[in-house]
Order: structure tokens, then sequence, then C-alpha cells
């Protein structure tokens, strides 16, 4: 099994598919033939009509753009929050590690999946319905609205977003651009324009419906390979040989105990960065009618539980017929899943698989442009520089497919600066825990606690971002620090809540949380006691 510290390091580094330029490994194995062409032009073509179809939703208002108007069905809302929240590290990172680690890898998969299921039962209800009618549209609009804090908050919150986005993204764009390099043979740097073009064109066109619907696309061409390529592969060696060989070669690859106590808790906690992302949070916010969530976790769960069971029988399999990680092509770990789609697919049903490691890039780098761009028109553009003077919403929408191009160019940019990888690199690093740690705590607990303020939200933040960053400088052999930055963040904002005021209308704003049947005036005290 992998160390803690190392473990820490390998989810926060990739948990969302946020590959550094350091570490991102997508450069498949397969020939850049006419079958592998056709199967990657249909997956474009596939994109780009969704693209075009959602363009009557984007262009209404900045709801529509950044929200889908609040229409998206529950099977859309509870795949786009799945393929956005795993994306390559799925595809190209758990393979490898189950590869190196064996069975042990599937904890990491436990515990996002069962956070998640936590998410979409109880909080994301909550969410929906108080940012429905409050008519918020980004994360940040959430917070203050909820809390208050007014400029104050607004300005921390969003500009924490926007700069570890935009770090995301470009860590995206250089996992596509690798990725063309390794199949198609064209520079590194052609292929990251070439990445960066397609996820512009279909999310400026067609905002967070057409991001959302192509998560759809993206989320079926990422099952397909992880449960047909290891299901292809053990049928060709057989079900006992590849136990036989895995046995031979370490027994422990068959145990999915075999780790010890701290890699397991550091791969549970890797759940906790979900309720802390906002490109997955958003999601929640999304849906047409908060009642159908648990439809949506149904959804969400089982297709979390495929692909994760998926991705780890990739690489057992993988493992039984490689042997070693010097068998891989740079004898890198993640390079698994494509060589391994290479040797065993015909090429037309492997280029549909490298199509799915396309996919995972793009499903997150495009939630997460999206999510940088609220962040920069909605929070800091129209919340402080305008200082809430509403534009009309056609002229939103142009502003805000403006911000989504310069944000693109930035990202791409950013790669192009001498010395820039190590402080994207870094940024990333701490993107997955980061963010977990320093906005999970706060959205928790102002769902559930009306006790929470804006105060207590913004000590929360802070302390979450500092104690992530210096965990694991200093004690992430321990523990991933993940786990003590979500504990200091949520004792920072209970602390910090108890002692500062929270809004006078506080239960009507709990209130608007609730169902609408169950929408009585709150009774009782004010202490902050959970509602």
């Amino acid at each position: 099994m992998m160390p803690v510290d190392a473990m820490g390091a390998f989810a926060a580094g990739a948990m969302a598919g946020d590959l550094p330029p350091a570490h991102a490994a997508a450069q498949a194995a397969v020939e850049p033939d006419a079958a592998l062409l056709a199967s990657f032009t249909l997956y474009l073509v596939l994109v780009i009509g969704i693209a075009v179809y959602a363009t009557r939703v984007a262009s209404g208002s900045a709801a529509g753009f950044f929200l889908g108007g609040r229409a998206m069905k529950q099977v859309v809302v509870a795949l786009s929050a799945v393929t956005s929240g795993r994306s390559a590290w799925l595809l190209l990172g758990l393979t490898g590690l189950a590869f190196m680690t064996g069975a042990s890898a599937v904890w990491s998969v436990v515990g996002y999946t069962l956070m998640e299921l936590f998410l979409f039962l109880f909080a994301a209800p909550r969410l929906r319905r108080f940012t429905g009618r409050r008519g918020d549209i980004t994360l940040t609009d959430y917070f203050v609205s909820r809390l208050g804090g007014g400029r104050g908050l607004r300005a921390l919150i969003a500009a924490v977003i926007a700069v570890f986005m935009i770090a995301y993204v470009s860590a995206q764009f250089t996992a596509g651009g690798k990725a063309f390099a390794g199949t198609f043979g064209l520079p590194t740097a052609t292929g990251v324009w070439i990445t960066a073009g397609i996820v512009l064109f279909y999310t400026v066109v067609g905002g967070y419906a057409a991001v959302a619907l192509s998560d759809v696309v993206q989320a079926v061409f990422m099952l397909f390979g992880l449960v047909v390529l290891p299901v292809i592969a053990m049928a060709s060696i057989g079900w006992t040989p590849m136990v036989a060989t895995l046995r031979a070669l370490d027994p422990s690859l068959l145990d999915p105990f075999s780790l010890g106590i701290g890699a397991l808790v550091g791969a549970l906690a890797i759940g906790l960065g979900s309720p802390g992302n906002p490109h997955i949070i958003i999601r929640y916010m999304s849906i047409d009618d908060p009642r159908r969530l648990r439809g949506a976790a149904a959804w969400g769960t089982v297709w979390n539980v495929l692909m994760g069971w998926g991705a780890v029988s990739v690489g057992l399999v993988g493992r039984a017929v490689y042997g070693d990680v010097e068998a891989l092509p740079g004898a890198d770990s993640e390079q698994l899943f494509p060589f391994l789609a290479a040797e065993y697919l015909p090429a037309f049903v492997a280029g549909l698989l490298v199509a799915a490691v396309f996919a995972a890039i793009m499903s997150t780098a495009d939630s997460q442009l999206l999510v940088g761009a609220s962040a920069v028109v909605r929070d800091i553009y129209l919340g402080l520089i305008r200082g809430g003077r509403r534009l009309e919403e056609a002229t939103a929408v142009r502003v805000s497919r403006w911000v989504v191009l310069a944000m693109c160019l930035l990202a791409v940019g950013l790669l192009h600066v001498p010395g820039i990888d190590d402080v994207v690199f870094w940024l990333v690093l701490f993107t997955w825990a980061g963010l977990g740690a320093a906005f999970g705590p706060p959205l928790l607990l102002s769902l559930f606690w009306k006790g929470t303020t804006a105060a207590g939200a913004a000590a929360g933040v802070i302390t979450g971002t500092v104690t992530t960053v210096t965990w694991y400088y200093t004690l992430s052999a321990h523990m991933y620090e993940l786990i003590p930055g979500f504990i200091a963040s949520t004792l920072a904002t209970w602390l910090v809540s108890l002692v500062t005021r929270k809004p006078d209308d506080t239960d009507s704003l709990m209130a608007d949380m609730r169902p609408e049947s169950d929408r009585r005036p709150a009774s009782g005290n004010q202490d902050g006691t959970c509602p």
C-alpha cells in the first residue's frame, strides 16, 4: 500500500482529475489510425451537438448560463456530479493505484461514494430549496444570503475559488495536451490548444446546460471503458489463472484489508473533499425539483460504485497481465488503462476508450472553468465592483461568455510562463483537500446549524486552507492533510460562530431550506442550537 504521505499527495493532487503537469499521464499506446480517428470524431460530434442544443438554455439569463435555468433532470445532475468529481483520476490514477496496491485501493471509492450519497440525500435538498427561493446562482451567493457578511465574505470566497479553479483548468489542459501527444503524435502544446478549444466552444456556446449534458455522454464513455475493458481482459486470461497469478505475485493484492489503519483512514477521508468543491456542489443547485434528488442519489451511487469497482478491476487484471510496472510505458502505472485497451480491444473500440480519457479530463475542465467564471462575474464583478447593481440578463450572459474566454486563455497562458509549472502544481496539489477543508465544514454547518455566522464561515475558510497546507509540509507522513484541515475548519467555524452575531432573520433563513409543507415559523430560543 502507498505510505500515508504518498496517499495524501496522490489524493490531493489527482482526486478530481487534476493531473498536474509533472504527473499527468494520458499518453495512450494506440496508433492514430483511421479507426481511432473515427472513434474520437464520434465523441467530438456528440459534444458539439450538445453545445448547439443547449444554446437556447444558456442564452436566456445568468441563471440559464451558470445553472441551466435550474431545470436539470435527476439523471443529468447525478451523472454530471459524478463525472466532474472523478475525471481522469478514475481512469488513470485509480487504475494505476490498484495496479500497484491491489484490492485495497477500493477504500478510496468507498469514501467518496458514501459522502456523496449523504450529500444527495440530506445536504443537497436543503441547499437547492434555499438557493432556489433566494435566487442564488453561485456557492458564494449562498453563503452571503445565508450568513450575511457582505463584501468581505464574498471577496474571500470568490478569490479562493477563482485562483484554485484557474490552476485546476491549467492542469486539465496539460493532461489533455499530453493525451493528444501520446495518442495522435501531436506536439503537447498543440494538444493543449485543441483541448482548450473544444472545452471553450461548448462551454461558451451552451453554458452549464452543455457542460452537464456533455457530462452525461462522458459518463457513459467512462463507464463503458471501466466495465468492458476488465471484463474482456479477464475473459481472455481466465478468472482462476488471474487470481492465481496475483496470489503468486503478492497475496496482499487480493486482500482489501491489507493496508494499515492510517492508510485506510486516509483513503476514506478522500470523500471529505466532496462537500467543499464548488464544481460538485453547484450540480445540486441545478436540479429542477429538490424532491428528485433522492432519485439522483440512486443514479449517482450506482454510477460511482460501477466506475469505482471497474477502475479497481482494471488495475488488478492489468497487474496479472503485466506483472510489474516496468512492463508499462515509461514504467508508469497511470499508463495502464490506455495501454491495456490497445492490447485487448479492436482499434475502433480502443479508440472509444481513448475518447473516455479525454472525456474524463474535459468533464472536469469545463466544470471548473464555469465555476471560476461564475466567481469572477457574479461574485467579483457584479457583487463587488458593481456593488450588487444588476445587469440586463442578455448583457450578463454576454459578459459571462467573455469571462469564460478570458479564463480559458489565462489557463493556457499560465502554461507558457517560465517556472509556472511549480506554482500550478502547488495550487493543484492542495485544491481537492484545500477546498474540501475550507468550504466543506462552513457549508455543512450553515445548512444544518442555525448558529453559523459569517465570521465563523470566514474563520473556517482561512483555517481549513492554512491547516491543509501546513500539515502537508510537516505531518503528512502521519495523516492525510484533508483530515486535520477539515477538523480544524469545523472547530474554527463553530467556535467563532458561538461568539459572533448571527443574522436576525436566521429562523426564516433556515425555514427556506425546508420543504414547503414544513415551512413553519421556527420556535424556541435563538442560541444557535440545531434546527
